[in-house]
């Protein structure tokens, strides 16, 4: 059975509730068949979220890895291509650290490809008719630290696991102005069954066209 770590983030921003850790929770509860899935809740903090993240993986030790965020203003589950070494915080975390121009990892590789088959990640969720895209950035704030200190991490010491990052709408309760996109946190879990599923089950990625014009 395949061993997957699945993380979602703490509430950040004085909001009460975090989409991604709601949906990790609701897929570690009924996960996809022939995986075993267990949900990490990681801080919205720069360095904690990281060892936080390294500490779950070295206690399941699994064999497929997704960190999940929120990204309020995105209107579908978006897959993550790439992870940047810099920590570029426009605001303030939830511990109040404001890293500027800082990497990740000081002296590590410019940025890391996900090793999952993100294109067939992206076609799995729309096969399960939950709107998906693949993403280039996954931002320079905690999402991408953590996204970073995944692929670092793996790469030093679980080369053969696969990992990535999954960005998420905001939730219909979180929004005020309805032209805000969101989606419910059930037909999020839906989708990401079956990109866990795409994820741990396909060897090598489709070759269709998903790239970005700007």
């Amino acid at each position: 059975m395949t061993r997957v770590l699945l993380t979602g983030f703490e509430p950040f921003g004085g909001a009460d509730v975090n989409p991604s850790w709601e949906v990790a929770r609701l897929v570690a509860a009924t996960p996809p068949e022939g995986l075993a899935v267990t949900a990490a809740r990681l801080s919205c903090v720069f360095g904690q979220a990281a060892e936080e993240l390294r500490t779950a993986v070295r206690a399941f030790a699994p064999d497929l890895v997704i960190s999940l965020g929120q990204a309020a203003g995105r209107p579908d589950v978006t897959v993550e291509r790439v992870a940047i070494n810099v920590d570029d915080a426009r605001i303030p975390d939830n511990a109040g650290r404001q890293p500027v121009d800082r990497p990740v990892v000081p002296g590590g590789p410019a940025a890391y490809f996900a090793t999952l088959p993100v294109k067939a990640c992206v076609a799995a969720a729309r096969e399960a008719g939950v709107p998906a895209s693949l993403s280039h950035t996954a931002g320079t704030f905690v999402c991408n630290h953590v996204f970073y200190a995944l692929m670092h991490l793996l790469a030093d010491e679980l080369p053969t696991a696969r990992g990535g990052f999954v960005h998420i709408p905001a939730l219909p309760s979180q929004v005020l102005d309805v032209s805000t996109p969101s989606l419910p946190a059930d037909t999020v879990a839906h989708a990401l069954r079956a990109l866990l599923t795409a994820a741990a089950t396909r060897t090598t990625d489709l070759r269709v066209p998903e790239g970005a014009t700007h």
